[in-house]
């Protein structure tokens, strides 16, 4: 790969870009890297000039990129971080900075494991470019492993499984998760890989050459309806994602019924509706498959309509419908959500974010080592594990772990309202408050406020670290009084 490749990208994803820094950035990184030889064998250059395509391709703003190109100079040669203010400025020094202090994440003991950890959310908090940046370096890493010993390709790819792409997924950056997810995989689960690529592969073509017919046949519609569609394409499931659903469905491939979707971008969100009525009117929809991420996005600002329908010969086929901005923050999610403010500066459009501010501020909470290890495998939990989307009875959205309860969701809202709970109705049904909400509930807290603390017996099924621990705090001070 060239420079001239990835100036072309940036050229192409933002015209107004500033060039010149950008390949002053280079020359100094290729400067500070000359003679640094990769395991590979490739010159080292090649891996930050990679790094910055990643981002490029993201469509981050010019100084992620160029500190992409710089993010390992601190560290592997003689520049330090006063010599990159002193070229390009505080902005990208402090991002290179908050690289730089990352260390490498390694499961190398625990205490390491753990302290790198703390960098990494803190670091996130402080700019969430940081993560940014770290995951178009791993994602790079992943793709030349094939260079390290087996045991080193083992410990990266299972802590990029683990930790970068739930990461990724919280960040709503759904094209980068799946690619750290698909490199990942072979070296983590080799045999599941090979048997979920065999099988993948021959359903994959079955499918592509009947949604071509199915393409063709929506594409006449929209023509006759004089809608303004910029493509319809088909969407293949990662191999990764496939093999998760694949262990839910009893390792059916045939229940899996977005193997591959068709993709539809339209001009605007009219558009989207006028799009589905017709996709309706043509085939019969399959019950309860369909979901309007546009009225109701997910926390992380995802937008689309999602509908299944039974298609040409009663195949099932599921379709995505949105515009060209809800697809690009679809794609690249947090890299989408940068702009420039009048005095030219970036700002960083943070509302679908907010769990990062929770998570630094749990990081100045868990200073304590030992606490910080029992927190650590709930933090999974909190912040890694699939997430579930409820609403409040106001249609406000709530984002929860998987598997939580309405106490997790009553101290999500408020501790007074989590201490005071005394029952919950879920889409208007009295339910147990150990019941397990799925995404879609309506929750709706009962409170009493006579009530003086919590019950002992939630810690046994509450999900959340907040709950449990907002719970164990006021049991004391209950105790004490």
């Amino acid at each position: 790969m060239t420079i001239q490749d990835l100036l072309n990208t940036i050229k192409t994803n933002n015209p107004e870009a500033d060039l010149d820094l950008v390949k002053l950035a280079y020359e100094f990184a290729q400067k500070a890297h000359k003679g640094q030889k990769r395991l590979s064998g490739e010159d080292y250059i090649q891996h930050p000039l990679h790094t910055a395509q990643i981002l490029a391709e993201m469509r981050a703003d010019i100084t992620s990129i160029i500190a992409g190109l710089l993010h390992d100079v601190p560290e592997d040669t003689n520049y330090t971080i006063q010599d990159i203010e002193k070229d390009f400025g505080k902005e990208v020094a402090s991002l290179v900075d908050g690289i730089t202090k990352l260390g490498k994440i390694k499961y190398r003991g625990i205490e390491r494991y753990v302290e790198n950890l703390r960098k990494m959310f803190i670091a996130m908090a402080t700019d969430i470019r940081t993560i940014l940046i770290k995951l178009a370096d791993r994602l790079h890493n992943l793709k030349t492993l094939s260079a390290l010993p087996p045991k080193k390709q083992y410990r990266i790819a299972l802590e990029t499984l683990e930790i970068y792409t739930p990461c990724a997924g919280r960040l709503g950056m759904r094209h980068i998760k799946r690619e750290l997810e698909d490199a990942a995989f072979p070296y983590v689960y080799p045999k599941e890989y090979k048997w979920v690529k065999s099988i993948a592969s021959i359903k994959y073509k079955e499918k592509e050459k009947y949604l071509e017919k199915v393409k063709k046949i929506l594409e006449q519609e929209l023509r006759k309806a004089s809608i303004k569609f910029f493509s319809v394409q088909g969407r293949a499931k990662g191999l990764y994602s496939l093999y998760r659903k694949l262990l839910s469905y009893d390792r059916d491939i045939s229940k899996i019924y977005d193997l591959i979707a068709l993709r539809i971008i339209v001009e605007n969100i009219s558009e989207c509706y006028a799009t589905l009525g017709i996709i309706h009117s043509k085939w019969n929809p399959f019950k309860n498959r369909f979901k309007d991420y546009i009225a109701q996005p997910k926390p992380n600002g995802y937008q689309s309509l999602h509908t299944t329908v039974f298609c040409e010969g009663r195949e099932i086929v599921e379709f995505q419908i949105r515009t060209r901005k809800m697809h690009e923050e679809a794609e690249y999610g947090i890299a989408a959500h940068w702009h420039y403010n009048e005095k030219g500066s970036v700002v960083f459009d943070s509302k679908h974010f907010k769990w990062v501010q929770e998570l630094a501020k749990w990081q100045e909470e868990a200073k304590d080592y030992k606490k910080y290890l029992e927190d650590l495998e709930s933090l999974k939990i909190d912040v890694f594990r699939n997430r579930i989307f409820v609403f409040t009875p106001q249609g406000d959205v709530i984002d929860l772990p998987e598997d939580s309860t309405p106490i997790d969701f009553a101290y999500y809202i408020h501790t007074d309202i989590g201490n005071k709970c005394s029952g919950a109705r879920v889409n208007d049904q009295i339910a147990s408050l150990d019941t397990k909400l799925k995404s879609g509930d309506v929750v709706e807290i009962i409170t009493d406020k006579n009530r003086k603390s919590p019950n002992p017996d939630w810690l046994k099924f509450v999900k959340t670290r907040s709950a449990a621990s907002r719970i164990r705090s006021q049991i004391r001070v209950s105790a004490q009084s």
